[in-house]
């Protein structure tokens, strides 16, 4: 069901008498309700990100525009490889980026207008702003990506923002490339796969196009038939979430997806003098409180799926929300993302960390402790904090067919302190051709064989929305967390007829897990293989002990001696910048059990 709909002749009758132009836009959504950019880049945190900026633009000041040829566009077809066009392309988009932001919070520099001059006149000239991985099959000029409709949003908010300061030829040319590569495409082609995805695709290009549309759209109707059909596309999104808010994805593309439908949220809002409003319902509310739920330490999330290890926070974005929402915390300061963390440098994140800011915003050093578990998702995460420091852990039910899926129903993650994950994620893989095809689940990041789960009579736990958990308990609790997990359905094995996975966080000073699998098969005990995956090297001090040392803190991991025959895999996997990290796989490997059932205790102490 829709949460949100206004017909467009509504939104056409309100856009028309709002008729809002340039700065106005933003001012009312900017800290203090105007856009002064001298107190933006001279007020304190936000001096520390324009000084960011600042050092980004003598780095590439020394730069010239990367060349983006044909042989390198042509090589996602011919190799799978993903990085070599893409480098370049961000690189251009880190040039664009930087030097707009550098014109608006310093007009009067004279170098600076003709650096951003170059690099838009060499994207205008771009055969196409998308990428080659989304390209396959699509006509050029015709199909929408998200980074073509990102670009497409950028060079919108520069003409607004930049205003007249822009060479007017250079603005016809830029308003005429939104026009041919967003909006005639939109009106007239399609329908594109996005409109109605339920993932980060439909906010984020959706909300581009129609952010682009308020802003530099001069045609009423055509502007309010934009909006509309984004709107339609919204409540797509929105669908994809739950009823506890929670983004199956992750908290990097919460950042993404969620951020670029608050962008257009808060456009919308403004243009239509907040008769329309993307925000006004308690299950986008629930959604906007998913940040403060989904981290375990600092700038660590429980990164399930693609999710990175580390996530920094969009603070812009952040204390946007928390203005809006009591339920919703500023984030610590000391997670924001840096000025070069966005390996794609998007522009509409970088600008609202400027203007939406609140540098006196109350905030914590660190996330409050607490427990949840989202009921949608079913997720377990739990916070600890003690004067022994702070520990993380999270599992997962849910099922193998979730976006950017990851075979790891019954998965968990454990942590401490800055340590090297105790039980790890490892995260988003390298993208390439093969990561998002029929070779998906062949890399250790995707696969079952990269996550913490049992290998039962050879077989791992397979993909598929059939594979799902069956919550069989949740609670949560000062002193204790329960998770427990049906998981038989998740796999194939002959005569299994029941495998239940129960978590319990003890939340002491120095807290403990334990993991308790039981399975039932149908005629004698089959092999089992517990797999543990870890980012600390694991030391097999005694038979039924393996001690995993951190940089601070020590996890000894204690099972039945005598019943196991225990082993370490080292392995190699190419994260998501093509860079090699290590991990390792605990074994413990059993075929021992007593009339068709078997018990296998996991003990997590930290020490």
């Amino acid at each position: 069901m829709a949460l949100f709909h206004w017909e467009r002749e509504m939104l056409q009758q309100w856009l028309t008498s709002q008729n809002l132009a340039g700065e106005a836009f933003y001012a009312d959504s900017a800290v203090g309700g105007r856009l002064d950019w001298a107190a933006i880049a001279g007020a304190s945190p936000g001096m520390e990100l324009v000084e960011e900026i600042r050092e980004e633009g003598r780095r590439l000041a020394e730069r010239p525009i990367p060349v983006l040829t044909q042989e390198l566009y042509d090589l996602f077809e011919t190799t799978g490889n993903r990085l070599a066009y893409e480098g370049l392309y961000f690189e251009r988009r880190r040039m664009l980026t930087t030097f707009a932001l550098l014109h608006l919070t310093e007009p009067d520099n004279a170098t600076i207008l003709p650096q951003l001059c170059g690099v838009i006149e060499a994207i205008l000239e771009e055969k196409t702003w998308c990428l080659p991985a989304h390209m396959r099959g699509q006509q050029i000029d015709r199909h929408i990506d998200l980074f073509a409709a990102e670009t497409g949003f950028t060079l919108s908010e520069i003409v607004t923002l930049a205003g007249e300061r822009l060479p007017r030829p250079l603005t016809e040319a830029m308003l005429a490339q939104i026009d041919r590569r967003l909006f005639v495409p939109y009106l007239t082609c399609g329908p594109y796969h996005w409109e109605t995805a339920e993932h980060n695709w439909a906010a984020v290009c959706a909300g581009s196009i129609a952010s682009a549309a308020l802003l530099v759209e001069p045609d009423a109707e055509r502007r309010a038939g934009i909006c509309a059909k984004a709107i339609a596309t919204m409540n797509h999104y929105l669908a994809g979430f739950g009823g506890d808010g929670a983004c199956l994805e992750g908290p990097g593309y919460w950042n993404y997806g969620f951020g670029y439908y608050v962008f257009f949220a808060d456009l919308l809002k403004r243009a239509t003098g907040g008769q329309a409003d993307l925000l006004a319902d308690d299950k986008v509310e629930r959604i906007a409180q998913f940040q403060q739920k989904g981290y375990l330490i600092g700038n660590r999330p429980a990164n399930f799926s693609d999710a990175m290890p580390y996530v920094s926070v969009h603070i812009g974005l952040s204390d946007y929300l928390a203005a809006r929402y009591e339920s919703v915390e500023n984030p610590p300061l000391r997670i924001r993302d840096a000025y070069g963390d966005d390996h794609c440098s998007r522009f509409a994140p970088a600008l609202r960390n400027l203007i939406w800011l609140c540098a006196e915003a109350p905030r914590a050093e660190d996330w409050q402790p607490g427990s949840w578990y989202l009921p949608d998702a079913q997720w377990m995460i739990s916070r600890t904090v003690s004067s022994a420091g702070s520990f993380g852990f999270a599992a997962k039910g849910g099922m193998n067919d979730e976006p950017h899926n990851h075979i790891d129903v019954g998965h968990f993650i454990l942590l401490a302190g800055d340590d090297p994950a105790f039980a790890a994620d490892l995260g988003s893989g390298e993208y390439t051709a093969d990561y998002f095809g029929a070779g998906r689940y062949r890399y250790d990041c995707t696969g079952a064989q990269g996550h913490s789960l049992p290998v039962i009579d050879g077989q791992e736990q397979l993909p598929g929305a059939e594979r799902a958990a069956i919550v069989l308990g949740a609670e949560t609790g000062e002193a204790k967390d329960i998770l427990s997990l049906e998981l038989a359905g998740t796999y194939e094995a002959e005569g299994i007829s029941s495998f239940t996975r129960t978590f319990a966080w003890h939340k002491a000073a120095l807290p403990a897990l334990t993991v308790r699998d039981r399975f039932r098969f149908n005629g004698q005990p089959k092999t089992v293989t517990e797999v543990i995956v870890t980012r600390c090297k694991p030391e097999l001090e005694a038979d039924g002990k393996i001690v995993l040392q951190g940089d601070r803190h020590q996890a000894v991991l204690t099972y039945e001696a005598g019943h196991f025959a225990a082993s370490v895999e080292e392995r190699a996997f190419s994260n998501h910048f093509g860079q090699e990290e290590r991990y390792y796989r605990i074994l413990l490997t059993t075929d021992r059990g007593l009339d068709g059932e078997l018990e296998a205790t996991l003990q997590f102490n930290f020490k």
